[in-house]
């Protein structure tokens, strides 16, 4: 389904409206949209199946390959509760069983994921269960650490804080082996 732009601008104009403001005067002539088209990129991954990135892969052959780990994946999400933003890094890990993707199409699934009304805590998962499905790999293990704006500049005002949220799979549900990756995204290889 394709964002419709006509009702999102209808939309945010009776919104400036509901608070007071006059939609005609200048600074917001051109409000409504420029909303419309912040929201088709901010959803634009509602309409796209994360999935897709992750179907050209590249056979291992005999050698089991160890951990692949891709830390500091920038994303930026709307929390579906306030249509507030969240911005964080995502930190993947998986063990491959027998083929393996290209480093960005992990990325591309954190992006086409997050570009949907979201929690934090479901975007983890959907991303752990994606790369599951995908690639069926021996383990998986997703970190995400974000900063929402429900909490950093309304309600509680707690400009610092930070939610941290994990989803593992597999061999990758055992904790001496989830703890390790962990050290690994805290501290950089060593």
């Amino acid at each position: 389904m394709a964002i419709d732009r006509g009702r999102i601008e209808a939309a945010v104009a009776e919104l400036l409206a509901a608070i007071g403001e006059d939609v005609t005067r200048s600074g917001l002539q051109q409000t409504p949209a420029r909303v419309a088209e912040s929201y088709e990129e901010f959803f634009g991954g509602l309409a796209l199946d994360a999935a897709e990135p992750l179907r050209e892969s590249v056979p291992l052959g005999e050698s089991e390959a160890e951990t692949v780990l891709l830390r500091d994946v920038h994303f930026r999400s709307m929390c579906e509760h306030h249509l507030l933003p969240f911005l964080g890094v995502a930190h993947l890990a998986y063990l491959p069983r027998d083929r393996v993707v290209g480093l960005g199409r992990l990325a591309k699934v954190v992006e086409i994921l997050a570009a949907r009304p979201q929690l934090q805590e479901r975007l983890t998962e959907e991303i752990a269960d994606t790369i599951v499905d995908a690639l069926d790999p021996r383990g998986v293990l997703v970190v995400l650490d974000a900063q929402h704006a429900c909490v950093t500049t309304r309600g509680a005002h707690q400009t610092d804080a930070s939610t941290v949220t994990i989803a593992s799979r597999g061999e990758l549900g055992d904790p001496v082996a989830r703890a390790e990756l962990i050290t690994l995204i805290g501290r950089g290889v060593a």
